[in-house]
């Protein structure tokens, strides 16, 4: 089992060193829907961080970058979400996810590998993934201070590049 652990910690170590970036599918990982039970998770805690915005800040997401980024800085910079909370952090990065997935054409998929289970997103049928859920809880459990707006601008960046032109661009 510790054998297990050691081999793992140098990935582990990257995906929390750079969780803004994407990651491309191993030969090993299996990409599969969401099911029932992760729609339902994330419905929930899709709720729980908008409840917390609601009660603590008297405001709401509502999908448009502007507002929620804004409201999930508010959050972090008030205390109302501590590095500590770690639930509440990554019910936040579920609602960073969301942003991205609409403004990139990303889905949410479940990506299993050697490391474990985790809610992604996914580009379209690509082998490019943004792992949202832990990019904010990954930095603020250890101190860093990055901005919810500069997070979403770095792994919007990412994907950008693979994205088909837009007529009339």
């Amino acid at each position: 089992m510790n054998t297990l652990r050691f081999c793992t910690a140098p990935l582990l170590a990257l995906l929390i060193l750079v969780p803004g970036l994407p990651a491309t599918a191993a030969d090993d990982a299996r990409i599969s829907d969401l099911s029932y039970v992760d729609r339902q998770y994330m419905a929930g805690q899709r709720q729980l961080i908008g409840d917390l915005a609601s009660l603590e800040l008297g405001r709401g997401f509502n999908g448009d970058p502007a507002n929620d980024l804004e409201i999930l800085q508010l959050l972090l910079d008030r205390r109302v979400v501590r590095p500590d909370q770690t639930g509440a952090l990554q019910a936040m990065g579920i609602i960073l996810g969301d942003l991205l997935a609409a403004d990139l054409d990303m889905q949410w998929v479940v990506y299993e590998d050697q490391v474990g289970r985790s809610r992604a997103l996914r580009y379209r049928q690509s082998d490019e993934y943004l792992f949202p859920v832990t990019m904010i809880s990954r930095r603020r459990e250890v101190g860093n201070q990055t901005p919810v707006a500069d997070i979403y601008q770095k792994a919007r960046a990412s994907i950008t590049p693979m994205l088909s032109p837009r007529p009339y661009q």
